[in-house]
């Protein structure tokens, strides 16, 4: 369930809404292009996680691959994008609550909501499995009882007459499809947490074979589906749709009470996303630390195996970003959320040259770890790197996202000049140089391996 929740948040329930209005029914071929990127993502994930389980997989594997810059990297980039993930989570939430109680602040509800998330991540690793267990089932009952009752419209009468009816299929033209992607994909992240969370479960290997298997369905039904059945009930340029583009449709349908109802939906997936949110960050800090790339404090598990300082940093920085939020949206809060806008695609574009250096490598020391493969070898993972390319070039032409690109890059910039410094200051070098440095836990004292997070 977290694997399928996990591709499941607001950006679905709300932001298909805003890409509709600027892309038009061909929205429905953005949410194509770019899940089918995401679903290559997660095979090449798939592939070394089954491999390999480890807490906060993806940074361990761009280290072994790429050499210790990339591990750094990709392990504070990813780190950072989440930390801000949970103030914009918390403040949604906060603006549905406020709408149920106009007279609580929205820092209280949204301190309210990370105080609850958080207690639920410092028990143990099976309550964040829980509570993740049925905000997924909620968020996937959901679409499915969506899916249906839209299919049943458009079949018994409603028709697909809205697919043309505005302009045609692309009434803004083709490009809107490529720009569409830039802000769709983003849309997409949090599908690899299943590889992170696998680490800690009995059997990573059938958890991460599992929720691979699952992301062409998930991408399909609860994305690519959805948005076309919206499209086609729906005026591409409602105004109404960049509101609630879920509850607009049931209302064009004549379902009673729809808006309150995505209300719930909505707040659903944003704790969803809060609790994904403090659980990813505290394991990648865990990992960090683990290789010395994070202050040695905090690889401290409490009595349950919980990362519990990890997790308490993540809460506090997300806490203090929903209070520029609401001291400075327009500045200190905007510059914040657009520094960490493009690092996601920063980071799937490291973890597809992580899979092509580690996959040759497998081959020849372990070929029967290689239990999930990506399809057609190299070739596929080429594509892959170089659509990520065209996306982040994209990003450049695209005016609505073009500032996240040049922040995204000085957040990458300013992570290498941390890891230039600390390199400095500890007097190391990436081992066998040119990025073939390879991190073996085994050559480093045995106080500095700590178990990993446990608490099942």
């Amino acid at each position: 369930m977290i694997s399928l929740g996990g591709v499941i948040g607001a950006g679905l329930f709300v932001g298909s809404g805003a890409v509709i209005n600027q892309t038009g029914p061909a929205a429905v071929l953005s949410y194509l292009a770019a899940g089918s990127l995401v679903i290559l993502v997660m095979r090449m994930l798939g592939e070394m996680a089954v491999a390999r389980p480890k807490t906060g997989s993806f940074a361990s594997y761009a280290g072994e691959a790429l050499g210790p810059w990339a591990r750094f990297t990709v392990g504070w980039l990813y780190w950072y994008f989440w930390v801000i993930v949970l103030a914009v989570e918390a403040a949604a939430g906060a603006a549905i609550i406020q709408e149920w109680l106009p007279g609580v602040p929205i820092w209280l509800s949204s301190l309210v909501l990370m105080v609850l998330l958080t207690a639920t991540n410092l028990v143990s690793v099976r309550s964040y499995g829980e509570f993740e267990f049925w905000f997924a089932s909620i968020k996937v009952a959901a679409i499915v009882a969506f899916i249906a009752i839209a299919a049943g419209y458009v079949i018994t009468g409603g028709g697909v007459e809205q697919l043309t009816a505005e302009g045609g299929f692309t009434p803004k033209g083709g490009m809107t499809i490529l720009s569409g992607v830039v802000i769709v994909i983003f849309a997409f992240v949090g599908a690899e947490i299943a590889t992170i969370a696998a680490a800690e479960s009995d059997e990573p290997g059938e958890s991460v074979r599992k929720a691979t298997n699952s992301v062409i369905t998930r991408v399909l039904v609860f994305y690519v589906l959805s948005v076309f059945l919206i499209v086609a009930i729906l005026p591409w340029n409602s105004a109404e749709l960049g509101k609630s583009p879920f509850a607009t449709a049931l209302d064009e349908i004549g379902i009673p009470a729809a808006a309150q109802v995505m209300n719930v939906i909505v707040l659903t997936a944003v704790l969803s996303c809060l609790n994904s949110g403090l659980y990813v960050a505290s394991r990648m800090n865990f990992s960090l630390a683990r290789c010395g790339d994070a202050p040695q404090w905090m690889v401290s598990l409490n009595g349950r195996g919980v990362p519990a300082r990890a997790i308490l940093i993540a809460s506090s920085i997300g806490f203090l970003s929903v209070v520029a939020n609401v001291i400075s949206p327009d500045k200190v809060f905007l510059f914040l959320l657009n520094t960490s806008g493009a690092v996601a695609l920063f980071v799937y574009l490291l973890i597809a040259c992580s899979q092509l250096v580690l996959r040759r490598r497998l081959e020849r020391e372990d070929p029967d770890a290689l239990q999930i493969r990506m399809w057609a070898y190299p070739y596929l993972t080429y594509f892959t790197i170089g659509a990520i390319g065209v996306v982040i070039v994209s990003m450049a032409l695209v005016e609505d996202v073009r500032s996240q690109l040049w922040l995204g890059l000085l957040s990458v910039g300013a992570v290498l000049a941390a890891y230039f410094v600390k390199s400095r200051v500890q007097g190391t070098r990436d081992e066998g140089g040119g990025g073939r440095g390879r991190f073996d836990p085994s050559a480093r004292p045995q106080a500095s391996r700590p178990r990993s997070p446990a608490g099942r």
